[in-house]
């Protein structure tokens, strides 16, 4: 059984993906292992900020979709101007971020870099949606490229 880190990565390497930047982080190992043996290649930032811009500005040059992926809590956040300038300006950029153990979404225990609800502090730049199982993978790609293709990514 795949898992959802390398569904992801096979998934964005069917839609034309290329590149992602980003920054490895304990709540990102598994997709980093999709990695291992993909066609996708990565570029390391130093941090969450760049890596979203690293991908608006591949956006802008290329014309195809930049992935950026990043941690929860301060990666995400430290990613949300980037996000907000690709927004503003329709640039197709797609922010990937891990979170915390399902089981422990929104229940405020203290984890580390635990958010009280991370698609809410991203929802005012830009559409977000959350995969819980690994058998979501295509449905949410599906929806996010069709997203950064039409209208406002």
């Amino acid at each position: 059984m795949k898992t959802v880190g390398e569904r992801l990565v096979e998934g964005l390497a069917a839609r034309g993906v290329e590149v992602i930047f980003g920054i490895p982080g304990v709540h990102t190992v598994e997709m980093y292992r999709g990695l291992s043996g993909s066609p996708v290649r990565h570029v390391t930032a130093r941090h969450e900020q760049g890596c979203a811009f690293m991908a608006d500005g591949y956006a802008r040059v290329s014309g195809k979709p930049g992935v950026a992926l990043v941690i929860t809590g301060p990666g995400i956040l430290n990613a949300l101007t980037a996000m907000g300038q690709a927004a503003a300006d329709s640039i197709p950029v797609l922010v990937i971020s891990g979170v915390n153990r399902r089981d422990s979404l929104g229940l405020g225990l203290g984890l580390l870099h635990e958010l009280p609800d991370q698609a809410a502090m991203v929802r005012p730049l830009c559409p977000t949606r959350q995969i819980l199982a690994a058998s979501e993978v295509g449905e949410v790609l599906d929806w996010a490229f069709a997203t950064m293709a039409t209208g406002r990514p």
